[in-house]
């Protein structure tokens, strides 16, 4: 590849397919785990982060960042969670246009199941690295989504 593409940077490229790697091989790893719950990895982390909430309700737009899902994925997500009495659709009282996003009694009581089934394969998932290299791991990735947020917002010039 380095002979075809000379002006790919080969490191940074074998990085990113590396990566891309890991998130398919965690997706298919967790697959069987989802789809046991009978939720999406998505859902599964809405519903997380509802119950993490101080009132177990968030606006979409917060839910769309913190999972990294488009404001259309999330609006998806919700209708679903929604269909299944998981989460309400709590509107804005002062702005109609405005709503939130509130965990049901059953999406917390789903969540906790979820939270049971869950607990062993994440265990698993990173049982081939030691306590210092998961903390090592972890440290590096969050270097690089600082690395990847600061970036985003610099303009790229051509030279």
């Amino acid at each position: 590849m380095a002979a075809a593409l000379p002006d790919l940077p080969m490191d940074e490229t074998i990085m990113v397919r590396l990566l891309r790697i890991c998130v398919v091989g965690l997706g298919q790893f967790f697959e069987p785990v989802f789809r046991h719950m009978g939720l999406s990895e998505s859902s599964f982390h809405v519903l997380c982060l509802l119950m993490a909430e101080q009132d177990g309700e968030a606006p979409p737009a917060k839910l769309s960042e913190l999972i990294g899902a488009s404001r259309a994925h999330m609006s998806q997500i919700v209708d679903v969670l929604s269909r299944d009495s998981l989460v309400e659709r709590i509107s804005d009282p002062n702005d109609a246009r405005r709503h939130s996003v509130r965990i049901t009694s059953s999406g917390r009581a789903r969540t906790q199941k979820g939270l049971r089934d869950f607990a062993a394969p994440m265990q698993r998932a990173f049982a081939g690295l030691n306590a210092d290299e998961f903390a090592q791991l972890a440290a590096l990735l969050r270097k690089a989504v600082i690395s990847f947020d600061n970036d985003a917002f610099e303009p790229q010039r051509d030279t």
